[in-house]
C-alpha cells in the first residue's frame, strides 16, 4: 500500500464480493479479482467540485431543463432543472413509501443543495452532492482520473478484511458512532449533532487502508451498470429515489449514506448497493475517483 497525495494506491488482488446474508441484490458471494489503482482518500468536496467549475464553466445536470423528448412521460415540472432532496417528517410514518420524505424541488443543485436559499455555507468541506454520473465523470476526466468500478470501490471498502464493517463485525463498537449514518427514529427524529446531515468528507477515524466515509455520510458513484444483483434475485432503491429519466440506464451507487437506518436502510455496508440513473441528482449522492496503476 503506497499513499499518495491525496489518494491511497491499493495492489489490488482477488477477494470475496458480495454477501449471502442480506438483501437479495448482494447475492451471491463470489471471488472478484481488481488490478492495483489508487483511491480518493475522501469523497470530492463542495471546494473541489467548485474550482473544476469555477476553471472549466462546467453546468451540472441539475441545472439544464430535462426536455420533454428525453422523458416524455414526466410531467413538466419535474422537468425544471432541480435535484431531489431529503425532508424530515413531523411524525413516524409508514416506511413503505419514500416520497413522503423525498421531494422534487426546483433550483437544487451542487451549489444550493436544498434548494433556493440554501448555500455551502459551513460545508465546503462536505461531500458535493446534487451530482449525476455525467457530473461525477465530468470532474474526474478534469482531474486526470476516473470513478471506480463497483469492484474497485468494494475492495477498498472491503478494507483487506472479511467482517462486517472495516473496524468489525459490530456497527457500534463500545458505543461509538463511527459512520455517519441515521441515529434515531426514521424519518422524523435524527440525534445526529450539527447543522447538517452530512459531515465534512475527511472527518471521523479513516480505514486500515487510510479511507474516510466509505460507509455513511453520501452514496458513492460507480461506473458498473446496475443490474438486480450478482444474480437476478430482485430489488429495488431504499432511500436513493430517482426521476425516471432514462429507464434501464442505471448505475450502482455504493456504501450507504447519512439517511441510512437500522430500522430501515441497512445498507452502510461494503457490500451494499443501490441503482440511480445516470442523470439523478439527489442530497446525498456524491463520488470519490481512481486512478488505475496498470
Amino acid at each position: 500500500m503506497i499513499k499518495t497525495a491525496g489518494m491511497v494506491a491499493l495492489k489490488g488482488g482477488t477477494f470475496q464480493m458480495g454477501s449471502n446474508h442480506h438483501y437479495p441484490e448482494e447475492a451471491p458471494a463470489h471471488m472478484a479479482e481488481v488490478r492495483p489503482f489508487a483511491i480518493d482518500e475522501a469523497t470530492v468536496t463542495n471546494a473541489e467540485f467548485r474550482r473544476f467549475v469555477l476553471d472549466t464553466g462546467y453546468v451540472s445536470d441539475a441545472e439544464k431543463a430535462i426536455p420533454p423528448c428525453e422523458a416524455p412521460d414526466l410531467p413538466p415540472e419535474a422537468r425544471e432543472p432541480g435535484g431531489l432532496v431529503f425532508t424530515m417528517t413531523d411524525r413516524p410514518v409508514p416506511l413503505g413509501d419514500f416520497r413522503q420524505w423525498w421531494r422534487f424541488v426546483p433550483g437544487a443543485c451542487w451549489y444550493q443543495p436544498e434548494g433556493p436559499g440554501s448555500d455551502l455555507l459551513g460545508r465546503l468541506d462536505h461531500p458535493v452532492v446534487q451530482v449525476s454520473l455525467n457530473d461525477a465523470m465530468a470532474y474526474a476526466a478534469w482531474a486526470g482520473k476516473a470513478l471506480p468500478t463497483e469492484k474497485e470501490w468494494e475492495f477498498a471498502a472491503r478494507d483487506g478484511v472479511s467482517t462486517e464493517y472495516p473496524w468489525g463485525d459490530q456497527l457500534m463498537p463500545n458505543g461509538r458512532r463511527l459512520a455517519n449514518i441515521w441515529h434515531g427514529e426514521f424519518p422524523h427524529k435524527n440525534r445526529k449533532k450539527g447543522r447538517f446531515l452530512s459531515c465534512a468528507s475527511r472527518q471521523g477515524q479513516s480505514s486500515r487502508y487510510g479511507l474516510y466515509n466509505m460507509i455513511g455520510n453520501v452514496w458513492e458513484w460507480t461506473v458498473t451498470p446496475y443490474r438486480s444483483g450478482h444474480s437476478q434475485a430482485q430489488s429495488g432503491a431504499c432511500c436513493t429515489p430517482s426521476r425516471t429519466v432514462l429507464p434501464g440506464q442505471s448505475y450502482v451507487t455504493k456504501g450507504g449514506s447519512f439517511l441510512c437506518a437500522p430500522s430501515y436502510c441497512r445498507r452502510y455496508r461494503a457490500t451494499a448497493r443501490s441503482p440511480q440513473e445516470v442523470r439523478s441528482t439527489t442530497s446525498h449522492l456524491g463520488f470519490r475517483c481512481v486512478l488505475r496503476l496498470t
